[in-house]
């Protein structure tokens, strides 16, 4: 049996990396093939399959059945164990490795591996075989969970979506057999990371003539290059000069979505303050993180000016609260 795809390898880490190790993997890459910023030929697939192996090793219920599931094949027991068995081509593109109940069905999720084995059987097709047990079984079909990314200008306006899934569908001979859904979704304007949109009767097929389940998509935001998303809100790096945090001043900011806003940086403002627009957010606001972008050093004249300030600012120690503070951590 072919092997889901192994999502270490896409991110570049060992299988025993930490959360940590995961996070930082992804937002190298995510730097690298983010389509808005990558001049690579392969940027956007590889951006797919790289968010995908996100969406399964960055969160620990998922990863913990991922492994489950890899491990099990690996043994060669998978699925039920039968050779002539084999689950549809990419049937774990679309779908998350968890059912109904959500990422945190923890000991009570179900056997993946015996579902796919009642449902597609271990190579019998006699009577007194598993397709005998099958046709005489009756349930409705389990509801399903997949990941749905968009970039950021998408989940700000919303509108349809196409989207396609490997999933199973019975034929008329009751026969399962794997399909690729081209299916439509609405997605509402200010959708935020982990809501969840309803598609009904698009889960798993029913057995026995009893309805399909559901499928569940979990929005993601696409990385962005400007913006950060903060459940409702957005953060971005907002680079001022030392004059202007020094001074104060009126600086136009891009706005999510498109288009300018003013801003004003109030006087004696310092790196790390935050500024807030509000509702430019995803139903929330905007916050604008300042640092101080130092002009280099480039001609006589900015030269003049740093050491000008230099002679004006002499008295000026940024170090002496830092050195006050390891006095007083040392006397304790």
């Amino acid at each position: 049996m072919d092997a889901p795809k192994n999502h270490y390898d896409t991110l570049g880490v060992a299988r025993d990396a930490t959360a940590d190790d995961i996070r930082k993997a992804y937002r190298r890459l995510a730097r690298k093939y983010h389509p808005d910023v990558s001049k690579e030929a392969d940027a956007q697939s590889r951006m797919r399959e790289i968010n995908e192996a996100h969406d399964v090793l960055g969160n620990a219920d998922k990863r913990a059945e991922y492994d489950a599931l890899t491990d099990r094949i690996r043994r060669g027991a998978a699925m039920g164990g039968g050779e002539g068995f084999a689950p549809p081509p990419g049937w774990e593109e679309g779908f998350s490795f968890f059912r109904s109940g959500g990422p945190g069905a923890g000991a009570d999720a179900p056997d993946l591996g015996a579902f796919f084995s009642d449902l597609f059987g271990a190579g019998s097709a006699s009577p007194s075989g598993s397709n005998a047990r099958r046709r005489a079984h009756s349930a409705a079909g389990e509801d399903r969970h997949a990941a749905l990314e968009v970039p950021l200008e998408f989940a700000l306006s919303g509108g349809e979506r196409e989207i396609q899934l490997q999933a199973v569908e019975v034929d008329a001979s009751g026969r399962p057999r794997p399909v690729t859904r081209t299916l439509q979704v609405r997605v509402p304007s200010g959708v935020r990371p982990g809501q969840r949109i309803r598609l009904a009767g698009q889960g798993m097929p029913g057995l026995g003539g009893e309805p399909a389940g559901d499928l569940y998509l979990e929005v993601h935001i696409a990385p962005h290059p400007i913006y950060r998303v903060d459940g409702r809100d957005l953060v971005m790096d907002l680079p001022v000069t030392p004059s202007e945090a020094a001074l104060g001043a009126e600086v136009e900011v891009p706005l999510p979505g498109g288009g300018a806003g003013q801003v004003k940086v109030p006087p004696s403002a310092r790196a790390g303050m935050k500024l807030r627009l509000k509702g430019r957010g995803l139903g929330g606001d905007l916050y604008l993180v300042l640092s101080i972008a130092m002009p280099p050093v480039d001609s006589a004249a900015v030269r003049a000016a740093y050491e000008q300030l230099a002679q004006a600012t002499a008295g000026f120690d940024p170090r002496r609260e830092m050195g006050a503070r390891n006095r007083a951590a040392t006397a304790i």
